[in-house]
């Protein structure tokens, strides 16, 4: 595989946010409204597509469980599933949304009066506040977020450590050294603070250039423009994107459509919450051109 550029996802590539991210999610649910999903279901949110932030994918799952209350007739997997169908119809952009298209997923499933009942009880805000406090710990989110965190520390349910701060490094200091012979970038969805960390516990310093996060392009995976503009800026004729959701894998087959002058090559690692055999076809399904166990097996395959 000839590569310009390898361009890098943060989550499930870089670092492991199984116990940060994902955990977060699950807790900030249960202490908003009382009752949560498993961890495992966050995967098939993932799978649905267009839940590159995870705050929306918080607030699509606790919308899920106030619809449940009042009456959606659907697990996890059939709900997330629906989530795609509408997705893949939908030429409406905000509706291709995973967020949005969860909203009409519940309009369609429920009667007017009770997804509105669902929908005063959904408090994405308060959502948003406990997910950062929870996943930054209460210093870092005076830092980032500009004020004081409101959980109680007394209380023994809220780790104000932060979850950030369980993030194993999966990026070895050989394959970073390996790299040196590319031009290196990162497409996260992570906002542009949470990113600055990430990146400097895996040793990988780049600047602002060279990277796309949240706060710099409002559409996110899988649309093609970060990875597009990052391939003009390298003048690279050859990209590999590296991710660990299906979106990644389809943000480099959509980059090839809008770009059709290079190649974009999408790479799936098995390090995120796509692991196994299904986690491979899953992939291979999307689109990928290779998958790997870990990115730490990128040099490999680039040789």
């Amino acid at each position: 595989m000839q590569a310009d550029a390898v361009v890098l996802d943060i989550d499930g590539v870089l670092v492991d946010v199984a116990d940060s991210y994902r955990r977060a999610i699950v807790e900030s649910i249960e202490r908003v409204h009382g009752d949560t999903i498993e961890k495992a279901a966050i995967q098939s949110f993932k799978d649905a597509g267009g839940f590159n932030n995870d705050w929306e994918l918080t607030d699509a799952a606790a919308l899920y469980l106030l619809a449940r209350r009042e009456g959606l007739a659907m697990d996890v997997d059939e709900f997330t599933d629906r989530i795609a169908e509408r997705r893949a119809e939908s030429d409406d952009a905000e509706e291709a949304d995973g967020l949005d298209a969860a909203e009409a997923v519940v309009d369609d499933a429920l009667d007017p009066a009770a997804a509105e009942r669902a929908r005063a009880d959904w408090n994405p805000e308060r959502l948003r506040e406990v997910f950062q406090q929870l996943y930054l710990g209460a210093a870092l989110y005076a830092d980032i977020e500009g004020r004081e965190a409101d959980l109680d520390e007394d209380d023994s349910a809220a780790d104000l450590s932060g979850f950030i701060h369980d993030e194993p490094v999966l990026l070895e200091s050989e394959t970073l050294d390996a790299l040196a012979d590319y031009e290196v970038g990162v497409v996260t969805g992570r906002p542009a603070d949470e990113a600055d960390i990430a990146q400097r516990r895996a040793g990988l310093d780049l600047p602002d250039e060279r990277r796309f996060t949240m706060d710099d392009w409002d559409e996110g995976k899988p649309h093609p423009r970060a990875l597009v503009t990052l391939a003009e800026r390298f003048g690279a004729e050859s990209v590999v994107f590296v991710g660990d959701t299906l979106d990644d894998v389809k943000t480099a087959v959509n980059a090839a459509e809008e770009d059709p002058d290079r190649e974009y090559v999408g790479v799936g690692v098995l390090t995120g919450g796509l692991t196994g055999e299904e986690g491979r076809r899953k992939y291979e399904e999307a689109g990928a051109d290779a998958v790997i166990d870990s990115v730490n097996d990128l040099p490999d395959l680039l040789a």
